[in-house]
């Protein structure tokens, strides 16, 4: 049989097959040099919040390490669930990252029921840097200076005090949920644009008290503008050990708390957010990090994918029933 009776699908399937091989290499080169432009760093909350001080932290890194910009974009709104749409349908080509959280990533999910992404389906996780206790705080001018105290006020004025959070679908929104189920109280919720506005919401006495982020609202507890009464946390928090948590100062069973972690869309390819994992790794046991974290009111994790996963899911599921048994709702 000479060339000229071959059929002319055999010569089509060779260009075809040709032209995969140097697709195949062409992706492969551009993995290995990853980045060559730079990346766009999604924050799932306000300015100022618990995300984007972590992401601010982890995106200097990643820009020292990478030798491009790492670009901050905070996308507030809807409980974080804004901007992880947004980083959901993005390309999978590790140009776009994002700074998820508790409340992005398990407490939207579980209040907003009709979700355009899945949490778990439509993002790959990297690893979740650090994880910090919310704080129960109020206004200096209440007359109360505990846990048990305020939780008597609140039973005494059922209906008339409110509690403020960074929004609805916010780690803040239903640690507010699950103290008003545990403690047996009737606030109100009043939703604020991110914690920073929060907590000037109750230093400003539009609300009585608030169940914050710790990292973003322990500079207004030291200059004396908010009054802590304990933390959210099972466990005391090294950067307010004075503090009692929730559930010794009167409300047992009470705990939560919120992570911070980087994600990126799924079907981004494991060469590169292997890369990105090993970076935020190695800056993580760093002393400089570690004391930059701890003076947010953070820890550090540096968790693995498995680990991640696992967290969410249990979070995921966490966060559902307490909904459920508060009957909270988006406001």
């Amino acid at each position: 049989m000479n060339n000229n009776s071959l059929p002319e699908n055999y010569y089509m399937h060779r260009i075809w097959l040709l032209a995969v091989i140097i697709s195949s290499a062409a992706d492969a080169q551009s993995t290995a040099q990853y980045p060559v432009k730079p990346v766009r760093f999604i924050v799932t909350a306000a300015a100022g919040s618990g995300p984007d001080l972590a992401a601010r932290l982890v995106g200097q890194k990643l820009n020292a390490a990478f030798g491009q910009s790492v670009v901050i974009e905070n996308r507030a709104g809807a409980g974080g669930s804004i901007a992880a749409e947004l980083a959901a349908k993005a390309p999978p080509d590790g140009y776009t990252l994002v700074m998820a959280s508790a409340g992005s990533h398990a407490v939207s999910p579980a209040l907003y029921t009709k979700l355009s992404w899945d949490p778990v389906r439509d993002f790959v996780p990297i690893t979740i840097v650090s994880v910090a206790p919310n704080i129960l705080i109020v206004h200096p001018s209440l007359p109360v200076k505990s846990v048990r105290e305020l939780v008597a006020l609140a039973k005494a004025r059922p209906g008339q005090m409110s509690y403020g959070s960074g929004g609805s679908g916010s780690s803040a929104h239903l640690s507010g949920e699950l103290f008003r189920l545990l403690a047996g109280i009737n606030v109100v919720h009043v939703p604020f644009k991110g914690a920073p506005s929060a907590a000037l919401g109750v230093i400003g006495g539009q609300v009585e008290m608030g169940l914050l982020n710790l990292p973003p609202t322990l500079p207004q507890v030291k200059s004396g503008r908010l009054k802590a009464l304990g933390v959210t946390t099972a466990k005391r928090a090294a950067a307010v050990p004075e503090l009692p948590t929730i559930a010794e100062a009167g409300v047992p069973g009470y705990e939560a708390s919120t992570w911070y972690g980087v994600m990126a869309p799924a079907g981004t390819p494991p060469e590169i957010t292997d890369k990105i994992y090993g970076i935020i790794i190695a800056s993580l046991r760093t002393e400089d990090m570690r004391a930059r974290i701890a003076a947010d009111g953070g820890e550090v994790v540096g968790s693995t994918k498995e680990e991640f996963t696992e967290t969410l899911k249990r979070d995921l599921a966490k966060w559902t029933r307490v909904v459920k048994e508060a009957g909270a709702r988006p406001d």
